[in-house]
């Protein structure tokens, strides 16, 4: 009953800028923390960036002074603003989100996106 879909990856060169964005849907009575995740070819899943209802940001020392993650929670939306991209940030890119939802009964949800590629080339 709830979905994340993500939009805004492609293809940009090193330096670059790149934004995404993801936007919940469904039976939703409130969304607790969202981040975002990536992983690359041939590693694991990692944190990139988190968010709580109230805007408190905590970053990977990887993307600390590059990325910025913000939310409009009238949208429920959240939003990665990625500068100075590097070809290490290559990766698909998850949304993640903590949600209570009202249907068919109250009830908590981590949810997940289906991934939005992100390419940097040098």
């Amino acid at each position: 009953q709830v979905q994340l879909v993500e939009s805004g990856g492609g293809l940009v060169q090193a330096g670059g800028s790149l934004r995404l964005s993801c936007a919940a849907s469904g039976s939703i009575f409130s969304i607790h923390a969202m981040g975002w995740y990536r992983q690359a070819p041939g590693k694991q899943r990692e944190l990139v960036a988190a968010i709580t209802s109230g805007g408190t940001a905590n970053y990977a020392d990887s993307v600390k002074g590059r990325f910025t993650i913000s939310r409009d929670n009238a949208k429920n939306t959240v939003y990665l603003q990625m500068t100075s991209l590097k070809p290490e940030d290559t990766a698909v890119y998850y949304c993640n989100a903590n949600i209570v939802a009202v249907a068919p009964t109250l009830r908590y949800l981590e949810v997940w996106g289906q991934g939005t590629l992100v390419t940097v080339s040098s």
